[in-house]
């Protein structure tokens, strides 16, 4: 597949790049795509979610009431967890939610997340930003030349770009990433993907 590269002003440059088929035109696989996303969002879960059963919670252990006698039920410490403030029954403890995917799978799941984004036509292509200074003003511009202004963005970069990302950090419908920190979520997520020119070879090169 071929791209015409865009400028600043969403003008033709003149230029074309070429996104080859072995990423950007494979046969996706969707629950290749599930699998990863899946894995991505356990990933950002800490898990360090934690309720006291009754021997941590802070009580007496004596006997309220007698066993027998009293027309109830019987019961033993305040600790219970049929009391208020006692335990809580089977109630959530620290635990990792992380799970291993192979790294084919992975490369399957991007690539197939790429090929649905070009079939799309969401792929841009535009050349080099350089910004003298970070200036939220200029990526809306960009954004607006694009005609991207309204969807939610992934900026896919080659490589370091300090001052457009900050840039792009104020906007909330933007979010810039390196092309070999790519995964599959930040693609699905996303409703335009815009490549700095130079990412494409990147992606050509470690997902092919």
């Amino acid at each position: 597949m071929e791209l015409a590269v865009l400028n600043a002003q969403g003008q033709q440059t003149g230029r074309t790049v070429v996104l080859s088929d072995a990423v950007f035109g494979v046969e996706a696989n969707d629950h290749a795509i599930y699998l990863d996303v899946k894995q991505y969002l356990a990933d950002q879960r800490q898990g360090t979610h934690k309720s006291k059963q009754r021997n941590e919670v802070a009580g007496s252990t004596r006997k309220l009431k007698r066993q027998k006698g009293t027309g109830g039920a019987r019961c033993g410490s305040i600790k219970s967890p049929l009391f208020p403030g006692g335990g809580r029954i089977f109630g959530p403890v620290p635990r990792d939610y992380s799970f291993k995917l192979n790294k084919k799978l992975k490369r399957l799941a991007r690539r197939s997340a790429l090929t649905y984004k070009a079939q799309a036509g969401a792929i841009t292509v535009v050349e080099n930003i350089a910004l003298d200074a970070p200036k939220t003003k200029s990526v809306v511009a960009l954004a607006s030349a694009l005609k991207v202004a309204d969807k939610k963005v992934l900026v896919v970069l080659p490589e370091t770009n300090v001052n457009l990302q900050l840039s792009c950090r104020n906007l909330p419908y933007v979010k810039t990433i390196l092309a070999s920190n790519l995964n599959t979520y930040e693609v699905m997520n996303a409703s335009a993907v815009v490549m700095v020119e130079g990412a494409e070879n990147v992606l050509n090169v470690m997902l092919a």
